[in-house]
């Protein structure tokens, strides 16, 4: 199926804050896009100014449950990505990554579709090398409570290579590591959303630990063109690539970039460290240098300042 000899697209958890900025761009690319979501932790304001577009449809839909649509290619980015969203119901998480990966998978075989799944940097679990490669296995706790999270991601994973060694289809698997920007939720509980809400509305920045742990932010914009030129490489690139900001950051000095761009004067407070709470977050990105010719180019600075001017709208401040 076609549109203007342009691609149907599907992009499962469409209307999420990765997912809503996808849509955008391929419908800037001539695509017609289909967006998939539950809106179990997403938002229909996300999609907003995208509804009146005739190329675009909004289908109210979980990936748990099969589907029958004609596409050209499939991002698969549905499961909540948050822990305060994928905990709370952790079983439906654990669905959602295997389940969701089986349905949309099987979708791919039917419709000779590429698919792309969105995984994650969690799959490295709190690692014991940095920067982590595509090449570490990895060091997760498979009973912990992040683990609905990490171990589905985990399985998805091997699911999508063994349908591509039993049914010759032709996959993507980004590994995709902390990303940043306009459309977050105020109170999906990931850092920078944290420190940026925190900081306007004057309240104490809750650091969790003493702050010496890192992380490597990317602004959406960036990982959203790394999703597309991945889908868009050989068939042969089929990964898994590591998408990420090599730049390190602790989370101390992250509040202080937050505390001058945003010019508030917020104080710092210190809570215990979550359990299985990652120490160090930093991708070797190579690969996606070498494959994609890939890198991001928006430095943690823009990136803040339009997250920031992003939630002084969005929160009337």
């Amino acid at each position: 199926m076609r549109f203007n000899g342009n691609k149907v697209v599907l992009v499962t958890g469409g209307a999420g804050f990765l997912g809503s900025h996808l849509c955008g761009k391929l419908l800037e690319l001539g695509h017609e896009v289909l967006c998939l979501d539950n809106f179990y932790s997403s938002s229909k304001s996300n999609i907003e100014e995208l509804l009146d577009n005739p190329r675009f449809e909004l289908i109210r839909h979980d990936v748990t449950q099969p589907i029958h649509l004609e596409v050209n290619e499939i991002y698969n980015l549905a499961c909540p990505a948050s822990p305060v969203y994928y905990q709370k119901d952790p079983v439906q998480t654990t669905k959602t990554s295997v389940l969701g990966a089986i349905n949309m998978l099987d979708l791919a075989v039917r419709t000779g579709s590429k698919i792309l799944q969105a995984s994650t940097s969690e799959i490295y679990g709190d690692p014991e090398v940095s920067p982590q490669s595509e090449t570490y296995w990895g060091r997760v706790n498979p009973i912990g409570i992040r683990s609905c999270y990490d171990e589905g991601k985990r399985a998805s994973e091997t699911l999508f290579f063994d349908y591509k060694r039993q049914h010759q289809l032709e996959i993507k698997v980004a590994r995709i590591f902390n990303t940043y920007g306009p459309r977050m939720h105020p109170n999906d509980g990931r850092v920078v959303s944290n420190f940026i809400v925190q900081a306007l509305r004057g309240e104490d920045l809750t650091v969790y630990g003493d702050g010496s742990q890192t992380r490597s932010f990317c602004f959406v914009d960036d990982l959203v063109d790394g999703l597309i030129q991945f889908m868009e490489s050989n068939e042969s690139i089929c990964g898994p690539i590591n998408l990420g900001n090599p730049q390190e950051i602790t989370m101390l000095e992250l509040t202080r970039e937050v505390l001058q761009l945003s010019g508030s004067s917020s104080k710092v407070k210190f809570l215990p460290l979550p359990e299985d709470d990652p120490k160090q977050r930093k991708p070797d990105i190579s690969e996606a240098n070498l494959s994609l010719n890939w890198a991001p180019s928006v430095s943690l600075a823009q990136g803040l300042e339009k997250t920031i001017q992003y939630f002084r709208t969005a929160l009337n401040f």
